[in-house]
């Protein structure tokens, strides 16, 4: 069984096939998925479709429209977080590198989110790009009263993530590690214990080297999951073992709940 810790199954890319999508998934044993938020809308799009398919969801404003976060938006998302499907605040965070938002908006945004899911006590799924040294000093000061935190799509390197070990953070790993260039991102996830690595694919983004060029979706996260084994050594079933509980206990996810519904759809299609 997997979980696929970061998918984006409410963008329009998804309208179309967004069940079959997720049916495809169960088939290839990814037996749940978290959809990721982005803004308000998408927030909302997330959790209805949690809601109706038995996934989870995050609700967020990413740091691209950080400045569009006001007193209205944080009480919706409030709101949102009162769904049983809700299981984080995210994707929030800095990104640097595109500097979609002013950087003082970000900040701020990222900020008001933290407190936020400290208030609603959720854990923070945290989006860092070229914002290494920020993101982690922000981080420091809300570890102890966060309930946990992924690092989403990690690209920081040794030094950081041990910080980040040493704060009870988790990593979660992409379809990167399968790219003939990440060299230096496998060797930062090689040194992070297994014990704090979760799966995830950021479909539509980010699709694994074997099927690259196609849009990505929680079916390929096998892709990941076995470049992940190779690079620790360890056997696929193992890795989708661990960090589907490891998964499990962030999100506070029922694996047995999610392993069923999987079976049913695997025996549906079959």
């Amino acid at each position: 069984m997997l979980i696929d810790t970061h998918a984006h199954l409410e963008l329009p890319q998804f309208d179309s096939d967004v069940e079959e999508v997720i049916d495809r998934a169960a088939a290839e044993g990814v037996s749940h998925i978290v959809i990721i938020g982005i803004d308000l809308g998408s927030s909302r799009r997330a959790v209805e479709l949690a809601e109706h398919n038995g996934l989870s969801a995050t609700v967020g404003f990413h740091p691209h429209v950080a400045g569009s976060l006001n007193e209205g938006g944080l009480n919706e998302l409030r709101e949102l977080t009162a769904s049983n499907a809700v299981v984080a605040v995210g994707e929030i965070g800095l990104d640097y590198y595109r500097d979609l938002s002013p950087r003082d908006a970000q900040v701020e945004a990222f900020r008001r989110q933290l407190e936020l899911a400290v208030e609603c006590r959720l854990p923070v799924v945290v989006h860092d790009r070229d914002a290494h040294d920020e993101v982690a000093g922000v981080l420091e000061e809300y570890a102890d009263r966060l309930r946990g935190a992924v690092l989403h799509c990690y690209s920081g390197g040794i030094e950081l993530a041990g910080t980040y070990l040493d704060l009870g953070f988790h990593f979660s790993v992409t379809g990167q590690i399968t790219y003939r260039r990440a060299e230096a991102l496998r060797e930062a996830i090689s040194s992070i214990p297994i014990e704090r690595l979760l799966l995830e694919t950021d479909a539509p983004y980010l699709t694994p080297q074997p099927v690259r060029g196609k849009r990505n979706e929680p079916q390929f996260l096998t892709h990941t999951a076995r470049s992940l084994a190779e690079l620790k050594g360890m056997s696929y079933d193992d890795v989708c073992r661990i960090t589907s509980s490891n998964a499990a206990r962030l999100f506070e996810v029922e694996l047995e709940e999610a392993e069923k519904a999987s079976d049913h759809v695997r025996q549906a299609l079959s």
